[in-house]
């Protein structure tokens, strides 16, 4: 991906592209099994002999690599995106997140159009629709789960997002363990803070989770609440994303998953004019 290529000032020599061929495929799906399997405690239900996360969605995405250009090349894949457009997801039996969350306010018709519905002399005639963008299997090395890291990630997404015309992104985000009530005050939080509006707001699907809405406002510690959030979810709310209603529980991986959803236009000023600079 042109331009993808960047270094970073921080002591390690960080770079971020996206995955070229199959070995790239197989570092992430290593790095995943690390993170995911060992370090967080998933079901070994996918292929537990190669010690690789893979599932069916692998091939139709591309995967966003931040290398640590003084490691082994074998070793050298220590954060990762996994990125899934709507044109590719609705040829191919639909999002990752639909298992887990009911996805149709997002994909009801949107204002913008695709060229076959416009006629010529029309705004955005001849141009491709704009699309939706699932992110998701995101996870980093302990070692590297700093700002610069995460800088990193975001500043591939961004460059990502600007050049395939994308008007949302979305996908899940993971508290560890598979008990919501112990995130009772987190989840709550975002219920009655950052709860996406009815139009755009996905719904947990029935019998496969349970509400945001743990305890009543003011019934809860907000430090507490705050605490509890993991870190790639403050790194959402920062931006200006919104979430879905309702908490899945991932019992394979382990965890507790929140649907979150961020209109591009609707990205905080600050942080995309930074992105862009740094793309």
């Amino acid at each position: 991906m042109t331009g993808l290529n960047r270094t970073n000032s921080a002591p390690r020599r960080l770079s971020v592209r996206l995955a070229q061929d199959k070995r790239d495929l197989e570092a992430v799906q290593r790095l995943r099994w690390l993170v995911f399997f060992e370090e967080m405690g998933a079901s070994a239900g996918t292929a537990p002999s190669t010690c690789l996360d893979r599932d069916e969605f692998d091939d139709l995405c591309d995967h966003l690599l931040v290398i640590d250009e003084d490691r082994p090349a074998d070793e050298a894949v220590v954060g990762t995106y996994r990125l899934l457009r709507e044109s590719i997801a609705r040829k191919h039996g639909g999002f990752y997140s639909a298992g887990e969350f009911d996805l149709s306010p997002l994909m009801a018709p949107r204002e913008i159009l695709g060229a076959e519905t416009l006629n010529p002399g029309d705004p955005g005639f001849g141009e491709e629709p704009r699309e939706l963008l699932e992110l998701g299997r995101s996870c980093v090395l302990p070692p590297y789960r700093t700002s610069a890291t995460i800088s990193m990630l975001w500043r591939g997404i961004f460059e990502y997002v600007s050049s395939r015309r994308i008007s949302v992104m979305f996908g899940c985000a993971s508290f560890p363990g598979s008990d919501p009530d112990v995130y009772a005050p987190a989840l709550s939080y975002l219920y009655h803070n950052h709860l996406a509006s009815p139009e755009a707001r996905p719904v947990v699907l029935d019998g496969k989770g349970v509400s945001l809405n743990r305890l009543p406002q003011g019934g809860y510690d907000m430090r507490q609440a705050l605490f509890q959030l993991p870190p790639l979810v403050k790194g959402y709310i920062r931006v200006g994303a919104k979430f879905g209603d309702g908490a899945y529980i991932d019992h394979q991986f382990n965890t507790v998953d929140v649907c979150v959803v961020m209109p591009v236009e609707l990205i905080s000023d600050r942080y995309a004019a930074r992105f862009s600079v740094a793309a």
